[in-house]
């Protein structure tokens, strides 16, 4: 059980910190982190990239099934329970990727690393922090996602450098324990479930309205109220625009910076300015919708993700190339601060881990259907940007109906 002996100081932002590290450690179960293995379970496993590319669309879809039950596990038993438990599995199953021998348990394996890491620690690493902020949330989020995303560039350097020390099947071994002797105890001796916990309140002093026009905390609603409410439909549905548009395109990226006259040497290379942005876009928009009402910083987020979309079929070799992957990069961040300030401050942290399993399972579905969606309208339109742009239209509808979004000190959990 929580202990319940009042704590010295501010445990937010220590909170933050472990949150950062957990999500990073998501890394083996990623897309980021699982591209270094594709080739080797195509090469070892005697499989089509089509098959291996099939498997993992099934298992993500699969996985996002299950990540409303976490999000309720979590509201019911605490933040700290359902992580140390969610890491002690996710090794589980990262070991287990070792032993895969087909088709079949390659896709039984993928469902598994999708469902535990992807998932349900990010799920977790998120409520952690959203229970310690309210007035100051959007920047402890934008903070977290900053941090992660940092991290996150890690792993595909660290898995590959495994893959080449000790071979792949070993490489999955070492995750699986690295994940058991950090995420394990991490959650079970660092996490603290709610401020109240140890005798604080969220931001560590007694809230006090944000100049400009304060946007207020709503009453606690239940996942069925949110579920009622237009603006939940909207968030989410600017959420999976951006999860799968942006999972699309990074799917594709040397395909479609090399169509456009870069080098593979050059393509890869963008994947630090991308993060670099990410970061930065992070807290930018974690600070102003701290600030400012949905109904501008959801169409910001949309722009961002419409000005990548159009760019696609503009990017040369240089810097139309660099504020492509830019704005691509910014996209990510800024909509992460936005959903996951947004969804607390609208609809209360009572039950928070329910409500947001049900956004996070439409986000991990919608990024299972952005590379074959590209792929498909690429083949269709006979190049990325003509694809891309017809895909714009998905986020400027979204924006523009998000615009109308009522205003937030209306706390009618049944209409707005």
């Amino acid at each position: 059980m929580q202990e319940t002996v009042t704590k010295p100081g501010f445990s937010g932002w220590r909170v933050v910190g472990f949150a950062i590290l957990l999500g990073g450690l998501t890394g083996p179960g990623q897309t980021i982190g699982v591209s270094v293995f594709v080739n080797h379970f195509i090469e070892d496993l005697q499989l089509s990239r089509s098959a291996v590319s099939t498997a993992y669309l099934v298992g993500t879809l699969t996985a996002s099934l299950g990540l409303p039950l976490v999000g309720r596990f979590i509201d019911a038993r605490g933040v700290r329970l359902a992580t140390t438990l969610i890491g002690a599995l996710f090794g589980v199953a990262l070991v287990a990727m070792s032993g895969v021998g087909g088709l079949i348990t390659l896709g039984i394996g993928f469902v598994f690393i999708r469902f535990l890491g992807q998932g349900s620690l990010s799920l977790a690493s998120g409520v952690a922090v959203t229970h310690w902020f309210e007035s100051r949330r959007g920047l402890a989020i934008g903070v977290l996602a900053t941090g992660v995303s940092a991290l996150m560039g890690l792993a595909p350097v660290l898995l590959n450098l495994g893959i080449e020390s000790f071979g792949w099947r070993a490489t999955w071994i070492v995750a699986g324990v690295v994940i058991w002797l950090t995420v394990v105890p991490i959650a079970r001796f660092g996490l603290i479930d709610k401020p109240g916990d140890v005798g604080q309140i969220p931001d560590g002093q007694p809230a006090k309205a944000l100049r400009d026009g304060a946007m207020v905390q709503a009453a606690t609603a239940t996942r069925a109220q949110a579920l009622r409410t237009v603006r939940f439909w909207i968030l989410t549905g600017a959420t999976m625009s951006v999860a799968m548009l942006i999972t699309g395109l990074n799917f594709q990226q040397i395909d479609i910076l090399t169509d456009a006259g870069l080098t593979e040497t050059q393509a890869a290379a963008t994947f630090l300015p991308q993060v670099l942005a990410a970061s930065l876009a992070g807290i930018g928009f974690g600070f102003f919708t701290d600030r400012l009402p949905g109904r501008v910083m959801v169409p910001a987020a949309m722009a961002l993700m419409v000005l990548s979309l159009v760019l696609v079929g503009r990017v040369t070799p240089g810097v139309s190339a660099l504020i492509y992957v830019l704005a691509m990069g910014a996209t990510g961040g800024a909509m992460r601060s936005v959903d996951q300030t947004l969804l607390p401050r609208w609809f209360g942290v009572g039950h928070i881990g329910a409500i947001r399993g049900v956004a996070t399972f439409a986000g991990v579905a919608a990024t299972a259907a952005g590379p074959i969606t590209l792929s498909l309208l690429r083949d269709a339109t006979g190049s990325y940007g003509q694809a891309s742009a017809l895909l714009a239209s998905i986020p400027l509808v979204i924006g523009v109906v998000a615009f109308g979004l009522p205003d937030e000190r209306q706390k009618d959990l049944q209409g707005g």
